[in-house]
C-alpha cells in the first residue's frame, strides 16, 4: 500500500517512514545556489512547510534522507550550516501573545543549537541567536507562515496592529545581519506592509510570481503521471478519462503565465487515497470573514478579473481588496498576462474551487449556513436546463430566493436576486455572464449551455412583460444570431410582498 503524506510537513518523517515524496530537490538546489534572500507566497496546504523542512535537512547535512533524489549526488554534505527554523503556526501566540510566544521560541531554538541566550528582550534575543549560531557557520533562517499571527485576526484590527508592531521590531534584526546569513527564506500567504520585512530588506527577492520557481510547490502533469503510475493504471480501468477529470478538478494553478499549471497537492493526495472526486482543499478551512466580506461588497462574478502586479501581491488590512486576497489565498489564479497594459487576468483555477466558493457565496447571500441544501436545489436547476423546462427552472430559482433574509427584500433594486440567479447557474459550472453590455443596453444575466442561450431580465415589483420586452427591444440576443444554439428570452418579476417569483414570461427568439 502506498503511504500518502496527507497533512505531513516534516521531510525527515516522510522519508524515514516511507511516505511518497515528489522530488523537488533540483528546483530547491537552484534556489539556494542562486541567491540568499527570498520571499515565497503560496496558498495554504500547497507545500510551503514541507519545502522549508526539506531545505533544513539539506543544510543540516542529513544525506541519508535524500537517497534516490536528484540532489543526493549534487550537494556538499560535509558543509553543514546552523538552521533557525521558525514556524509561526506552531507558536502559542493566541494564549501568550505574539511577543512572549516569540520570546519563548527563541529559547527553544537556542537550546536546539546548543546556545545560551543572555538578552531578555525579544529583539536582542533574536539578534544574539543569529550572531552566536553564526559562530558555527553562516546561518540558514527559515520562517514559515510569517503572516499567520496577522491573518488570524483580520476581524480584530487592534490585535493586527499589535502583532504587526511586534513583527516590525523583530524582523528589523535581519536588516543588519547580512554577514551572518547564508540563506533567508520567508513563506506566507500575503505581503503585509508595515512589517519591516519588505521595507527594510531591500535585497529580499519575492519569487511568488517567478518563471523559474512557479512549480516549486504543487504537482506538475509530469510529476503526477510519473509518481502515481500504479494508481492511474488501476483507476483508468474503470474510468478511462481519469487524467482529464483530474485536470478539470484539481489542476489550473499558475504563478507565471508562461509556465505550466500545477495541481493542488493536498487534493491530489486525498483523491489518490480515497479515489473520489470531492472538494478536499476547500473543506480544510475557508475563512468565514472572506465570504462575508464578499457578500458585504456584493462581490460574486469572479471570471475575467483584471489586476495590476503591485495590487496583486499586497494586502492592506485597513482597506481589504477582495481580488488580491482571493489570488493570494488560492481561490483565483493567473489565466493570462497582458504585457501592454501590464495587467494580470485572473479566474478560478479548477472545478473544486469554483464549485466550492460559489456554493459558499450562494449560501451566504441566502443566509443559509452551512449551506448544505444548495447542491440539492441547484441539481434540480441542472435537470431543468437539460430538459429546457423553464417552469421547473423558475420553481428552483423561487426556492433559492424564498430564504433571502427579510432586510434584503427592503432594497429598492433587484441586485440581490441578480446575484443569487448568477451564482445558482455558476454553481453548475456553466458559462454565466452578468450585466452584459451591448450597443443598446445591458442584459442582467446570460446563461450558455450546449444547446441553449438564455437571456434573463429580472425585475423587482415590476412586471415580467416589461422584463421580456426589454430583452427583445434592446436586442440582448441579437449578437448571437449566428450561433446555432436556440435562444430563449425569460422575463422574471420578483414580488417583495410575496417574497417570491410572482410571474415569468418566455419567448424563443
Amino acid at each position: 500500500m502506498r503511504k500518502y503524506p496527507i497533512g505531513l510537513q516534516d521531510f525527515g518523517k516522510i522519508r524515514k517512514d516511507g511516505f511518497l515524496y515528489i522530488d523537488k530537490t533540483q528546483l530547491i538546489y537552484d534556489l539556494i545556489e542562486s541567491g540568499n534572500y527570498y520571499f515565497l507566497s503560496r496558498p495554504r496546504r500547497f507545500g510551503k512547510s514541507l519545502l522549508l523542512s526539506t531545505i533544513k535537512e539539506i543544510f543540516s547535512g542529513n544525506k541519508e534522507l535524500f537517497e534516490g533524489l536528484w540532489i543526493h549526488d549534487q550537494w556538499n554534505w560535509e558543509q553543514i550550516h546552523p538552521v533557525i527554523h521558525l514556524r509561526l503556526s506552531k507558536l502559542d501566540y493566541q494564549q501568550l501573545g505574539l511577543y512572549e510566544a516569540l520570546n519563548v521560541e527563541m529559547g527553544v531554538i537556542a537550546r536546539e543549537l546548543g546556545i545560551e541566550l543572555e538578552a531578555s528582550h525579544l529583539k536582542g534575543r533574536f539578534e544574539e541567536l543569529i550572531r552566536k549560531a553564526a559562530l558555527k557557520g553562516r546561518v540558514v533562517i527559515l520562517i514559515d507562515e510569517y503572516d499567520k499571527p496577522i491573518t488570524d485576526y483580520l476581524e480584530d484590527l487592534e490585535r493586527v496592529e499589535e502583532n504587526r508592531s511586534v513583527f516590525k521590531s523583530f524582523y528589523s534584526v535581519l536588516k543588519d545581519a547580512d554577514e551572518y546569513i547564508r540563506l533567508l527564506l520567508i513563506t506566507g500567504v500575503s505581503r503585509f506592509p508595515k512589517v519591516s520585512i519588505f521595507s527594510d530588506l531591500n535585497n529580499l527577492n519575492d519569487i511568488t510570481i517567478h518563471r523559474k520557481y512557479a512549480t516549486i510547490a504543487g504537482i506538475t502533469q509530469q510529476e503526477l503521471e510519473s509518481n502515481f503510475v500504479k494508481e492511474i493504471a488501476e483507476i483508468k480501468q474503470r474510468q478511462p478519462d481519469l487524467l482529464s477529470k483530474l485536470k478539470l478538478w484539481y489542476n489550473g494553478y499558475a504563478w507565471h503565465e508562461e509556465v505550466e499549471r500545477v495541481y493542488n497537492p493536498f487534493s491530489i493526495l486525498k483523491y489518490m487515497d480515497g479515489r473520489d472526486f470531492r472538494n478536499y482543499w476547500f473543506q480544510t478551512g475557508t475563512p468565514t470573514w472572506l465570504v462575508n466580506l464578499m457578500k458585504h461588497n456584493r462581490e460574486f462574478d469572479l471570471e475575467n478579473v483584471f489586476i495590476g502586479e503591485n495590487s496583486l501581491s499586497n494586502f492592506n488590512v485597513e482597506h481589504v481588496a477582495i481580488v488580491p486576497v482571493l489570488f493570494q489565498t488560492g481561490y483565483l489564479t493567473i489565466k493570462n498576462y497582458h504585457s501592454k497594459k501590464r495587467l494580470y487576468e485572473l479566474g478560478f483555477p479548477n472545478r473544486e474551487v469554483e464549485e466550492s466558493l460559489t456554493d459558499a457565496l450562494l449560501s451566504a447571500y441566502r443566509n443559509i449556513f452551512p449551506g448544505n441544501d444548495s447542491m440539492v436545489v441547484t441539481d434540480d436547476l441542472s435537470e431543468a436546463l437539460t430538459n429546457n423546462d423553464i417552469s421547473q427552472m423558475i420553481k428552483t430559482l423561487d426556492a433559492l430566493v424564498s430564504t433571502i433574509p427579510y432586510d434584503h427584500w427592503k432594497v429598492e433594486s433587484e441586485s440581490i436576486f441578480h446575484i443569487i440567479v448568477h451564482l445558482a447557474f455558476k454553481r453548475l459550472g456553466l458559462d454565466v455572464r452578468s450585466e452584459v453590455h451591448s450597443a443598446t443596453g445591458r442584459c442582467d444575466v446570460l446563461v450558455f449551455t450546449d444547446q441553449y442561450i438564455y437571456a434573463l431580465e429580472l425585475k423587482l415589483n415590476g412586471s415580467a412583460q416589461a422584463a421580456l420586452d426589454q430583452i427583445i427591444e434592446k436586442g440582448y440576443l441579437r449578437s448571437y444570431q449566428s450561433d446555432a444554439r436556440k435562444k430563449i428570452a425569460i422575463g422574471i418579476n420578483f414580488s417583495s410582498e410575496k417574497r417570491s417569483v410572482e410571474e415569468f414570461l418566455i419567448k424563443e427568439m
